[in-house]
């Protein structure tokens, strides 16, 4: 089976720090509020591919630097040139951005986002597609392709937006592009919470979940991915082979020998 560590990845259109087995990604241009290029799109999305093989890492916080998280596709190394470019170009251009919310989606780890100040068009996707978002208390997520002319069904926000905030509330921030401020996105259930450190509170929770029983997380997270297109009958059946499989785990083993002697589990993965 193939597997790799990641700890010493160099990153080169962003920042990529571990501690033990939890990442953070900083995108790191708070100049221009962090957006993003054709480059940083096509890394980060090579980074979330490799991570479904990577052994060392078990939690992954993103975060932007300078008080703002991102604030979508630069205007000037993308938006401009996406103006000049014809259909074959285009659906090249859309589809790798789609594969960064698969990649996303599709690696075992829980990923965290920290929400500072502005989160807007593709930074609003990279928090919707995290598995857990911690806002303060002045972050605004827009997804605003309405405002650009485009479509509010960008990178799978009409799959997975009503999933987390429901249909009508999708339905209104995809149609007219307005801010969701830190507030509202935690009373609709976008934001987990509001925090002073939002940074800090994201890095405690992958701390606490890369500390946990790390194979079941990577099932589970699995089985909210999947269970949307299956049937109450088919998931109930995918989670009790799901669940088979993580009683055959030793961290399942460990939790009971734990829990007869009055101590606390210590999970190792495997």
């Amino acid at each position: 089976m193939k597997t790799s560590t990641m700890a010493d990845y160099q990153a080169e259109h962003f920042l990529w720090d571990t501690d033990g087995s939890v990442a953070t990604v900083t995108l790191n241009r708070p100049e221009r509020k962090n957006p993003l290029t054709f480059e940083s799109y096509a890394e980060l999305r090579d980074l979330f591919r490799d991570l479904v093989y990577a052994s060392d890492i078990d939690a992954v916080v993103i975060r932007g630097a300078g008080g703002n998280f991102c604030s979508g596709g630069d205007v000037h190394d993308i938006i401009g040139p996406l103006t000049e470019m014809n259909m074959k170009e285009l659906m090249a251009f859309t589809r790798m951005t789609g594969d960064l919310v698969k990649a996303m989606r599709g690696c075992r780890q829980p990923i965290i986002s920290a929400v500072e100040g502005i989160c807007a068009g593709a930074g609003a996707i990279i928090a919707m597609s995290s598995d857990l978002r911690y806002a303060s208390a002045d972050a605004k997520v827009a997804f605003l392709f309405n405002r650009v002319g485009l479509a509010g069904c960008d990178m799978g926000a009409c799959a997975i937006l009503p999933r987390i905030i429901g249909q009508g509330r999708a339905s209104e921030l995809l149609y007219t592009g307005r801010s969701l401020k830190a507030e509202e996105g935690e009373r609709w259930g976008f934001f987990n919470a509001i925090s002073d450190a939002p940074y800090e509170q994201a890095l405690s929770m992958a701390q606490r979940l890369a500390a946990g029983p790390t194979f079941a997380n990577g099932i589970t997270k699995t089985q909210l991915q999947q269970e949307w297109n299956q049937s109450i009958e088919q998931a109930i059946e995918a989670e009790a082979q799901a669940q088979a499989i993580c009683m055959q785990t030793e961290d399942f083993r460990r939790a009971y020998r734990a829990f007869v002697n009055k101590e606390t589990p210590v999970f190792e993965g495997d």
